[in-house]
């Protein structure tokens, strides 16, 4: 099962907010940290990893190139790309599904409904004391 994109993760995070995501950044950092930055880094690592996905296999093809003599010198420059081509790759795979089971399993509750102009209800009489029949001592 394929893991979601970056581009999902974000536009699921925009549903369950209401709101766009440059929107939401710029409110993550007015406030403590809490559920929202935590989504929000957790989208910025997993589109990070994307982006070095895309970087390192561009190069290990460009590494690889049929036209291109592989030497001895090259061979440890596409064994470190292929490296971290897989470390990218984890990463991005450890973060989608994390991200995806954390999304899960919130849900945008409705807005609170706006107080009714009905009169208020009574409060209840505080208790009044109990006199004792008994003499006290």
């Amino acid at each position: 099962m394929p893991h979601p994109t970056s581009a999902q993760i974000a536009a699921r995070i925009e549903e369950l907010y209401g709101a766009s995501l440059t929107d939401l950044e710029a409110h993550a950092q007015d406030q403590p940290p809490g559920m929202l930055a935590a989504l929000l880094g957790s989208h910025h690592t997993l589109a990070f990893a994307e982006q070095s996905i895309t970087v390192h296999r561009q190069r290990l093809e460009q590494l690889v190139h049929p036209e291109r003599q592989i030497g001895t010198h090259e061979v440890s420059h596409i064994l470190d790309c292929a490296r971290r081509l897989a470390e990218a790759v984890a990463v991005r795979d450890t973060q989608a599904a994390t991200t995806q089971a954390v999304l899960q399993s919130l849900g945008r509750t409705p807005a609170p409904q706006p107080p009714t102009a009905c009169a208020p209800a009574a409060l209840p009489a505080p208790p009044v004391p109990t006199v004792s029949a008994a003499p006290s001592r």
